[in-house]
């Protein structure tokens, strides 16, 4: 496949290579099995990993310092449920979001059940080179049974 816009691929910006849809099925997979090993293959060696959180924003580079974000974020619920995640493409990057439910949370948030929500956008190919994430952080979740 060439690197540059056809008419038959649109959405490809000129000059740019072909997004990757399925780097981020798999990056998905392996956050909802909570695979970190199987995820830093989807990560380029060189990736480059900024969120704004509601903390504040953060940085990390490397696929090892991403999945072990990821594993502080998720690895140590006891109940872990990935309820939606959906795989666009917008102006040629790739749309990954997730939605999660989750007991405890982390960093002492607490034991019930709480839900978090997040949206990244990749620049992918084979693998994921940037992603840019936006977090809801950890919400309790209001549901009937969710204590």
């Amino acid at each position: 496949m060439s690197g540059t816009r056809t008419k038959s691929d649109p959405r490809t910006p000129e000059g740019s290579p072909p997004v990757r849809w399925s780097v981020g099925g798999i990056f998905l997979e392996t956050l909802a099995t909570r695979d970190y090993e199987r995820m830093a293959t989807t990560l380029g060696p060189a990736v480059r990993f900024r969120a704004l959180l509601p903390p504040g924003p953060s940085h990390c580079e490397g696929p090892e310092r991403v999945t072990d974000t990821f594993r502080s974020w998720f690895g140590s619920a006891d109940d872990f449920e990935l309820v939606d995640a959906t795989v666009g493409e917008i102006g040629g990057r790739l749309h990954l979001s997730w939605r999660i439910r989750l007991r405890p949370a982390p960093f002492g948030i607490g034991e019930n059940w709480h839900v978090i929500e997040q949206h990244g956008y990749a620049d992918a190919t084979d693998s994921i080179e940037t992603l840019d994430l936006l977090c809801s952080g950890f919400h309790p979740d209001g549901r009937v049974g969710s204590e």
